[in-house]
């Protein structure tokens, strides 16, 4: 299941690499700048969600070799092993790329207040406890979206009732609505991100 911030933080990301990728906006950065950035990923975990990747390609490729070739299981996971090792360090392409894509979208003011924010203990209390407000705050709306259709179709079958007494209209029934959209209502950051 796909929480929430992870969702958000991913949509952010995502975003910050589209608005960066555009030549305008690609400016000189400097080192300061660019170490803003860094600090601010690093606070709101941004690029965390992407840990996983190496590691399960690496099971993925290493599963679809040994079912190929079930007598070189030793040597495949051997090999994957070596070669997944080899090329760890390229996941700090990942972080560069992320901190450039921060620094043209946000100041370096903006991003040391980022930094500043999500290293405090409230920033980290978000981060911890965010996904259970947000939970609750979900809850909540779905609890009073229910609430409000049926108010609603009631309060509008009594006036229809009462303007046109033999109208089918009066027994409205409260329309089915989507769920709250889980973006909607939470802030950045989860276990250790951005959200919005």
């Amino acid at each position: 299941m796909t929480h929430p911030f992870r969702a958000i933080r991913i949509a952010a990301f995502a975003g910050a690499l589209a608005l960066a990728s555009f030549p305008a906006v690609a400016q000189d950065i400097s080192d300061s700048h660019l170490k803003a950035a860094r600090a601010a990923i690093s606070s709101i975990k941004a690029t965390s969600e992407f840990d996983t990747i190496l590691p399960q390609a690496a099971a993925a490729l290493k599963q679809e070799l040994i079912r190929k070739d079930p007598n070189l299981e030793n040597l495949i996971s051997r090999t994957v092993n070596e070669k997944t090792i080899e090329l760890a360090s390229r996941r700090a392409d990942l972080e560069r790329e992320a901190a450039l894509a921060y620094a043209r979208v946000f100041s370096e003011e903006e991003l040391n207040a980022i930094a500043d924010f999500y290293t405090s203990d409230a920033g980290q209390k978000l981060i911890q406890d965010g996904p259970i407000v947000t939970r609750e705050v979900i809850q909540a709306a779905e609890i009073w979206q229910t609430g409000i259709a049926r108010d609603l179709a009631q309060s509008v079958g009594q006036a229809i009732a009462e303007q046109a007494p033999d109208s089918a209209a009066q027994e409205a029934t409260p329309p089915t609505l989507d769920a709250p959209a889980a973006g909607a209502v939470t802030p950045p950051a989860e276990g250790g991100a951005v959200n919005q």
